[in-house]
C-alpha cells in the first residue's frame, strides 16, 4: 500500500545515500517527485552518509563504509566520485553484516536480496547508491519513475535558490524537506518564489533490534529488514506517523 495522491508532496530533495536510513524513504515514498542531488560537490575530507551508513552491533551504532578515491585536486561533484579498494570493501561489508546480523529473524531472507546490491561491480558513487536506492524502492513498492537526478535537470544558483530551481523545473509549487535544513535554508525565499513549504518531521518507528537492549535509532534501512522484514518495514513506512508544518 502507498500513500494516496492527495497525501503526497510535490519534490523532495536528497543526496544519493549510501544504503540509506528509514527517514530517506519515508521522503521517497511521500513524493510526487524525488530528485537525488548529485551535481553539488562532494566533501573532500571528512565523511558523509554518500559512502557510510550506520547499522547495529552488539547493541550499539558501527559505520560500515566503503572507502573513496580521493587523490584528486580541485572539485568534483557527487556524481563524479569513484569508490577505491575494488572488492575488498564489499566483502568487508558482508562479513560485518554477517557478523552483526546472523542471528536477527529476517537475516536469510534480507541477504539473499541485498548481497546482489551490495556486490555490484559499479566503481561511481552516485551509480551504485542509484541502483541500491532503487531496487529497495522496488521490494517496497514504490514507483521509481519519480525518481530524478539533479545531474539531468535544469537548475541555477546555490544553496536555497538550487532547491528552488529543481523544484520548478519540475513544474511543482511545494518542497518537503526535514527539520534538519533550517541550518542551510532561506525560507523566505521560498515564500517570494510562490512555493509552498513543508517541514516534515519522521518520527522513528521503535522496533525489537535482535541484538539491542535499548533501540538505535537512525541506522540503515537494512537494520530494520533484517528485524522486521521487507513486507513489514513496507507497511510501517506507510503508517508511520509524524509531525509537518507548513509556511
Amino acid at each position: 500500500m502507498s500513500p494516496t495522491p492527495s497525501e503526497l508532496y510535490s519534490v523532495a530533495i536528497h543526496q544519493p545515500d549510501f544504503f540509506p536510513w528509514m527517514g530517506f524513504f519515508d521522503k521517497l515514498i511521500r513524493a510526487k517527485h524525488f530528485v537525488i542531488l548529485d551535481h553539488v560537490q562532494f566533501p573532500k575530507k571528512g565523511g558523509t552518509y554518500c559512502n557510510r551508513v550506520t547499522i547495529v552491533n552488539g547493541g550499539a551504532a558501527i559505520w560500515i563504509t566503503a572507502p573513496v578515491f580521493r587523490a584528486y585536486r580541485g572539485y568534483r561533484s557527487i556524481a563524479q566520485m569513484q569508490f577505491s579498494e575494488g572488492e575488498y570493501w564489499r566483502k568487508r561489508i558482508l562479513r560485518t553484516l554477517h557478523q552483526a546480523y546472523c542471528k536477527a529473524p529476517f537475516f536469510e531472507e534480507t541477504m539473499q536480496k541485498l548481497e546482489p546490491l551490495i556486490n555490484c561491480p559499479e566503481e561511481n558513487i552516485t551509480n551504485y547508491n542509484m541502483n541500491a536506492i532503487v531496487e529497495i524502492a522496488q521490494w517496497l513498492g514504490i514507483p521509481i519513475d519519480k525518481i530524478h537526478r539533479s545531474s539531468c535537470l535544469s537548475h541555477e544558483g546555490s544553496s536555497t535558490r538550487m532547491l528552488i530551481s529543481l523544484t520548478q523545473a519540475l513544474g511543482a509549487n511545494e518542497y518537503v524537506c526535514g527539520s534538519g535544513a533550517d541550518a542551510y535554508q532561506n525560507d523566505e525565499l521560498f515564500r517570494e518564489a510562490g512555493i509552498q513549504l513543508i517541514k516534515r518531521v519522521y518520527q522513528h518507528p521503535i522496533y525489537n533490534q535482535h541484538n539491542a537492549n535499548v533501540f538505535v535509532p537512525g541506522a540503515s534501512i537494512v537494520d530494520a529488514f533484517m528485524n522486521c522484514g521487507i513486507e513489514n518495514v513496507r507497511e510501517t513506512l506507510v503508517d508511520v506517523p509524524h509531525k509537518q508544518k507548513s509556511f
